[in-house]
């Protein structure tokens, strides 16, 4: 019997990195995601350059090494293989010169003109010790005769120029987060030789903040002159008046994790909420996990295992005494309408999602619907984001269009709160790899294959220090000598998994657990549990308890730590 297809999926591909000349040749993919192959695949390879020999060989075998590595044939008389060699020119020429990255098309003639007034504006500095004054048309006038003695003879926009020098001295938040994200992934990308950079000059205006209506009315030199305040870089730029309305400002963040953390810095960075009328409350069942912390940047080593949303609070109080924020751990749904009722959204002015799953997303959409509320609408990917502003009635809500399909389960809805069939066959799974395949594989492959710590060197982000120390752990500091320490692993990990981390959880979210601003009502993080997520006493509804906790009234589970206490194989070590 022949079989041509042994699964029937549909073919995989990933983008290739590097390829080595040996026997045999060791292939690195892109390490954006996983390749997904298995030991006994067969791949073909196209558009490789250098190394042309792969684009006409036939189908390859290969062997798995790591989730971004396998090894082919030998390729020791084939060519080098050779990545894309990207050159720029040197920074006297680039200012004559210069390679414009354009970002938005719609402005597509800006950059140009921005790279003359920039180089004017540095002058104008020179000249003044000084940079032009905020809505001061004798310094704008002088910053546009200025670039045309740097372009002569080149088409410019005066308005754009003038825009330029009124905003000299302007001080932005959440710019100087953009252009700090920007220059760290060049970083990133000079180091790893992964991604193109940018090549080779990139100038990012967003114009459009500004009023398009009365401009010269409700952007004055009064307005915009310094206030000795934190905040005079912001009103050099949009104005006292609207820097006064910043601080009135009441506001509802949705999620404490990686982009809650920085929504919660910039609006305390730009003085939102700060005024004796605003307030911002952000709220997240979450609690802090040591994974989280090289991404959620508010949170530090001592804040592991408590809510995110009370650390997050913390922290950007500190960077702004100001901030009127208060905390809740709620999430948002249907259970929780009795918290943010009514009067909570009517005494909004906007609402900015920080969330990690599409129900919850469409849910706080259709809300803000229909209390009429801005919503701010983000979401990232790896090193992709976006951004949508939702203005109910006047542009398209979150709900008009449908994202993909969900390609992973958030991490925190399988550690705290699975609550779907899918979500427990999940948590599952990883479970297995992550105890009987994947150190297995890792220690084989660090016994048997010289060149596994340098290529485990260069995964990404703390793969590195994460496999090394499971491998570790393996061989010296958790390594069995006899059958009574298997016996105690498996207590002990049965203990963490199945009773010490209910028990965490139960005490992070009591059932009856009522908020610090209100009542949440009994179980309100339960409640999508169904009816195995039913917490009460032994024999609570009347029925009585089981011999395995379940209620034979009701059919649920009741309690949890009940069911724990009665099926405890083990005595605690």
């Amino acid at each position: 019997m022949v079989v041509t297809d042994t699964n029937g999926e549909q073919p995989l591909s990933a983008m290739v990195s590097m390829v080595t000349k040996g026997c045999p040749g060791e292939v690195t993919c892109l390490d954006e995601a996983r390749h997904g192959f298995e030991t006994g695949d067969f791949v073909t390879f196209t558009e490789v350059e250098g190394m042309e020999e792969l684009n006409s060989c036939g189908p390859v075998e290969i062997r798995v090494l790591g989730p971004y590595t396998f090894s082919i044939g030998d390729t020791s008389g084939f060519g080098d293989y050779m990545p894309k060699h990207i050159r720029f020119k040197r920074l006297r020429e680039a200012l004559v010169e210069p390679e414009l990255m354009i970002t938005d098309f719609g402005k597509a003639e800006r950059p140009p003109i921005m790279h003359w007034g920039w180089q004017a504006l540095h002058r104008f500095i020179r000249q003044h010790g000084r940079p032009p004054r905020p809505r001061h048309q004798g310094d704008a006038a002088e910053v546009v005769a200025l670039t045309r003695e740097v372009a002569p003879g080149a088409e410019l926009d005066e308005e754009l120029l003038r825009e330029l020098a009124f905003q000299a001295t302007g001080d932005l938040a959440p710019v100087n987060a953009f252009i700090g994200g920007l220059a760290a992934q060049e970083v990133m990308k000079a180091v790893s030789g992964k991604f193109t950079p940018i090549t080779q000059w990139l100038y990012f205006d967003a114009l459009e903040c500004l009023p398009e209506e009365n401009k010269e009315t409700v952007l004055t030199e009064e307005q915009c002159r310094p206030r000795n305040s934190r905040y005079d870089g912001q009103i050099a730029v949009f104005g006292a008046e609207l820097q006064a309305k910043l601080g009135a400002q009441k506001y509802f963040v949705v999620g404490a994790g990686a982009i809650g953390c920085e929504l919660l810095k910039n609006f305390a960075m730009v003085g939102l909420g700060c005024g004796p009328e605003g307030c911002i409350t952000v709220t997240d069942m979450d609690t802090i996990e040591k994974s989280n912390l090289n991404r959620q940047f508010l949170f530090r080593p001592w804040d592991v295992t408590k809510l995110k949303s009370e650390r997050a609070a913390a922290a950007v109080r500190e960077m702004n005494p100001a901030l009127r924020v208060s905390s809740r751990p709620d999430r948002v749904g249907p259970d929780t309408e009795r918290v943010y009722d009514d009067d909570f959204f009517e005494a909004l002015d906007g609402v900015a999602n920080a969330l990690d799953n599409v129900d919850a997303r469409l849910y706080m959409d259709r809300r803000c619907v229909y209390y009429r509320k801005p919503l701010l609408e983000s979401g990232t990917l790896g090193t992709k984001g976006n951004v949508q502003v939702v203005i109910p009635f006047l542009s398209e809500s979150y709900s008009s269009s449908q994202d993909p399909p969900e390609k992973a389960i958030p991490i925190c809805t399988l550690k705290n709160f699975p609550n779907a069939i899918e979500h427990t066959l999940q948590w599952a799974r990883d479970e297995f790899e992550g105890l009987f395949k994947q150190p297995a594989e890792n220690v084989n492959q660090y016994l048997t294959d010289p060149k596994f710590v340098e290529r485990t060197l260069r995964l990404a982000g703390t793969q590195p220090l994460e496999v090394l120390e499971a491998v570790q752990r393996s061989l010296v500091s958790e390594r069995p000598r006899a059958w009574p320490d298997c016996v105690a692993w498996a207590c002990r990990h049965w203990h963490r998994q199945y009773s010490n981390n209910i028990r965490q959880l139960l005490h992070n979210f009591p059932p009856g657990q009522v908020g610090d601003t209100g009542g949440g009502g009994p179980g309100v993080p339960w409640s999508g549990l169904g009816p195995l997520g039913c917490i009460g006493t032994p024999g609570e509804g009347g029925g009585g308890s089981g011999p395995w906790g379940v209620d034979q009234a009701g059919g649920g589970i009741t309690p949890l730590l009940t069911l724990i206490t009665l099926i405890d194989p083990f005595p605690p070590l």
